[in-house]
């Protein structure tokens, strides 16, 4: 099944277990899947989960987006994705023209198709209250490749969080994920800022499968709405401090080990410095002493000698 099908299942899901109406979904979720069996079991899956009006059709999401209106993509204010990790198979040619202007930030190379995904997401995003979560690979933060589109989208302000979860999380998938959080306007205290939050931990393993317990949800819905730093967890940088960085979203430069050594190295670089000033004072007042202890014994020795010499003329006179 398409997981961006199955996102719509939780989310009417999710209205379930919070005591809402799913049915205020209804008419509202719409799905784009590429093979015919798979948008069929969706459908299926709709209607089993008690879904009954929804908008899900077969085919290819960058040759041909379903979901138009008049010359643009259709707009929406939640989108849930997790496309294809860099596929290969794609019409690179044809999205460097898109008449639907998805490569504002560039055309992706051949091998991987990932930022076409990413751009054809955030076109179809209401401008005001459009907000998206895109599963990707990690290669999507920091491949050099894309490193020229990725600086782009960081310097439009549209990311607002970047989580990073461990291997064997998914199903289809062994290797590590990450989750993109973009955002159309973000709050006033958030822009110029991207929250990293390292997720790595936040797993529970039964055998060969990971997954994510309702703690671990909590603590990583609880950090994103606070979008405060927790070492060790999560931290906010900034949009300068990124841009110094060449634009690389790779989480440990931000948050984790690789910054803890980096802190730990930056303190011990000013240590350094401070303790050999204390031991050059330390020095110093180590050799004044000295001297001084020199200079009293000196004259002690001097002030014997000359009562040695007085009494020596005192006894010969007599």
């Amino acid at each position: 099944m398409s997981p961006a099908i199955y996102s719509q299942q939780r989310s009417a899901a999710h209205v379930r277990e919070n005591h809402g109406d799913d049915r205020t979904l209804w008419g509202k979720l719409f799905g784009q899947e590429k093979t015919l069996m798979t948008s069929a079991i969706a459908r299926m899956n709709l209607f089993l989960h008690g879904i009954e009006d929804f908008h899900i059709v077969r085919g290819d999401t960058l040759a041909e987006p379903k979901f138009v209106h008049g010359d643009r993509l259709m707009r929406f204010d939640v989108v849930l994705a997790n496309p294809p990790y860099s596929i290969k198979q794609w019409d690179r040619d044809v999205f460097a023209a898109d008449p639907w202007s998805r490569n504002a930030y560039g055309t992706p190379p051949q091998g991987r198709a990932d930022y076409a995904f990413w751009q054809h997401i955030l076109t179809s995003l209401a401008p005001r209250s459009g907000r998206c979560a895109i599963l990707f690979p990690h290669g999507v933060l920091f491949r050099q490749e894309e490193s020229a589109m990725r600086r782009k989208l960081t310097d439009a302000d549209l990311i607002e969080c970047v989580l990073g979860f461990g291997p064997n999380l998914f199903y289809n998938s062994p290797m590590e994920a990450c989750v993109v959080v973009c955002r159309t306007a973000k709050p006033k205290a958030r822009k110029r800022r991207i929250l990293f939050i390292n997720a790595l931990n936040e797993v529970t393993r039964e055998g060969a499968q990971s997954f994510l317990t309702g703690a671990h949800i909590e603590h990583i819905v609880s950090v994103y709405r606070a979008f405060e730093d927790e070492p060790g967890f999560a931290r906010v940088a900034t949009l300068d401090e990124i841009r110094a960085k060449d634009g690389n979203l790779s989480i440990p430069l931000y948050v984790g080990a690789a910054v803890a050594r980096q802190e730990r190295a930056a303190h011990e670089s000013e240590a350094l410095p401070r303790a050999l000033d204390t031991w050059l004072k330390s020095s110093t007042e180590l050799r004044q002493s000295l001297e001084a202890l020199f200079r009293e014994a000196g004259s002690t020795s001097a002030a014997s000698d000359e009562a040695t010499a007085a009494r020596s003329g005192s006894a010969s006179g007599k």
